[in-house]
């Protein structure tokens, strides 16, 4: 930019920095869960780093030619930079066109909705299309998407559910006689639920939607020529209404992916599993992922006699092997789960007595009143009609780049049906970066770097970062520190059940690239250190703040002597 431009708006900068670095430190303080994240916020280049503005040279985003940043699969990392926004001097195209719409989003789901929320915010007239705006069968996922309807929302409310009767467990240790969990009505939580629900599809489509001027119609779309949408609803298949838009986003999600085995009609998915009329007494839970794991855990918390099968060695692929070992252990230890790994089942047998009966490829059978299959997902692109205007797909799912793009003009997608990272808030990022770049004069492309999770078993798994496998491949001289321990909280009545905290540092950088908890509330530690990941923190910054006593959340402030090296990529154990 102009020398003067820049001189003046670093002045500014400066300015804000001394200004508001004391409100930002006590804001910092104010909202955290983790003390570690104190420490990073209280460095003047991370303060500096925040209020100051971009000053990247501005890009025109539809005329970008060079990939700025890369993205990955992996649930917590990828090759992208940390991108800062960049606002343009492209003022963007809005209703001279001769389209009926700026933009129309295909899909209610979380990227769907905050990206035609966002692109209305900021003058687009934008038009949603979502097939069904009320819960339910058949297509379960209705406004909100899979989170609010069948996933995250609904899930964390049975998650809740099915943790009391340990809670209660250890009541005895803590002086309370007597006390026991008591009977668990299937019948009332669901009902409780399919209200809370319901409520929210309302908020989404009657608040958050309409007052930002968001046009909804219930209705599915597909493709007919280049910036054109075929209307129809779930009644009547037929062709209905067509309208045109110059910016069309896919937004449709996945679906649950079930192998085809003889019998594997008579099973459910994480969809129906929400609207079972009674708790199967008897449950086979058929994955290895954490939807399968969370689902062995809730429903064996709710006293359901659990089954899991995974053909795999070790369940949860992908994540920290530390991690995987402990919940491992920690399941069987404490629950009443029978884990049953390298285990495939081959058919799926409906008996007379309408019970089910898994049979295995050892010949092994295991008798269940429901057999529920979570073995990954595909996006939901089967009737869009793509081809008619030549997306180019990749399996079941649409390859887009760092500005959510496809490969063709005017045509983007987010969220879960591009295989990025399909997690809620990552669709949310997605969403509304690219409502900015096409309609706020910004230059946003997407940033799937140190994506913070939690895996809702018992204990939860919290991660962000690098796994340790990852990090050494890609740093290759790496420390990791590590301590498992008994928390207070199950030490004083004398459960056997451990926590697992680990870090992983760049030697070379002293930045901290992976931490991994399995702990009890590690999703809301890991979201507070997840911040200071994000920042740059280094191990010395973590090593600096005071932890706050007595917690489990101290242990990451606290481990000053590593448990091992990596140098060049190998493992170097301490004092060999």
């Amino acid at each position: 930019q102009p020398p003067n431009t820049i001189t003046t708006a670093t002045a500014t900068a400066t300015a804000t920095f001394r200004s508001t670095k004391k409100l930002f430190i006590m804001w910092a303080i104010a909202t955290t869960t983790s003390s570690a994240v104190v420490a990073a916020f209280s460095q003047p280049r991370f303060l500096f780093r925040v209020a100051s503005p971009s000053f990247s040279s501005t890009v025109a985003p539809r005329s970008r030619s060079t990939t700025t940043s890369t993205t990955s699969t992996s649930l917590r990392t990828a090759s992208s930079s940390t991108t800062t926004t960049t606002t343009t001097d492209t003022k963007p195209t809005i209703g001279n066109h001769g389209y009926d719409y700026d933009m129309i989003v295909i899909g209610g789901g979380s990227g769907g909705v905050r990206c035609s929320r966002m692109a209305s915010s900021h003058g687009a007239k934008v038009l949603l299309l979502e097939g069904q705006l009320q819960h339910g069968a058949p297509n379960y996922s209705a406004i909100g998407g899979t989170c609010v309807n069948v996933g995250c929302v609904p899930k964390k409310l049975m998650v809740f559910a099915g943790r009391y009767p340990s809670e209660i467990a250890e009541a005895a240790g803590y002086g309370w006689e007597g006390a026991t969990p008591g009977t668990f009505n299937w019948k009332t939580f669901m009902e409780a639920k399919d209200a809370e629900i319901t409520r929210l599809n309302n908020v989404y489509q009657k608040f958050v939607l309409a007052n930002a001027g968001v046009e909804v119609m219930e209705g599915f779309g597909r493709f007919t020529k280049p910036n054109t949408v075929e209307v129809y609803n779930k009644n009547d298949a037929t062709a209905g209404q067509t309208l045109t838009a110059q910016n069309i986003v896919v937004a449709v999600g996945g679906w649950p992916f079930k192998p085809d085995i003889p019998g594997i009609e008579h099973t459910i998915t994480s969809n129906e599993i929400f609207y079972l009329e009674e708790q199967p007494k008897r449950v086979v839970v058929v994955g290895g992922g954490f939807i399968a794991l969370e689902f062995a855990s809730i429903l064996d918390g709710l006293g359901s006699d659990v089954t899991l099968m995974y053909r795999g060695d070790l369940f949860l692929r992908g994540f920290d092997q530390d991690m995987r070992e402990h919940l491992a252990e920690e399941m069987q230890r404490n629950t009443g789960i029978d884990i049953q790994l390298k285990t495939n089942p081959v058919e799926i047998i409906k008996n007379a007595d309408g019970s089910l009966t898994v049979v295995t490829e050892d010949g092994n059978r295991v008798d269940a009143d429901c057999v529920m299959y979570a073995t990954g997902r595909k996006g939901k692109i089967e009737n869009l009609n793509l081809e008619s205007v030549g997306v180019k797909t990749e399996g079941s799912f649409i390859p887009v780049d760092e500005y959510s793009r496809t490969n063709v003009d005017g045509v983007y997608a987010v969220g879960d049906v591009t295989d990025r990272i399909a997690l809620t808030p990552v669709a949310l990022m997605e969403g509304h970066r690219l409502a900015d770049t096409l309609y706020g004069g910004m230059d946003r492309p997407v940033d799937h770097e140190f994506v913070a999770s939690t895996v809702f078993t018992n204990p939860e798994i919290g991660t962000v970062g690098y796994t340790e496998e990852e990090a050494a491949k890609k740093f290759g001289d790496i420390a990791v520190y590590k301590n498992r321990f008994r928390a207070m909280k199950h030490s004083f009545p004398k459960s056997e059940t451990y926590s697992l905290f680990k870090i992983i540092v760049d030697t070379k950088t002293d930045k901290v690239v992976g931490v991994h908890v399995a702990t009890d509330g590690a999703g809301e530690m890991v979201q507070g250190v997840g911040i200071a990941i994000k920042m740059g923190a280094t191990k010395a910054e973590f090593d600096a703040t005071i932890g706050i006593h007595p917690t489990s959340a101290e242990e990451l402030v606290t481990m000053r002597s590593p448990a091992y090296h990596y140098k060049d990529g190998v493992k170097v154990e301490e004092g060999s």
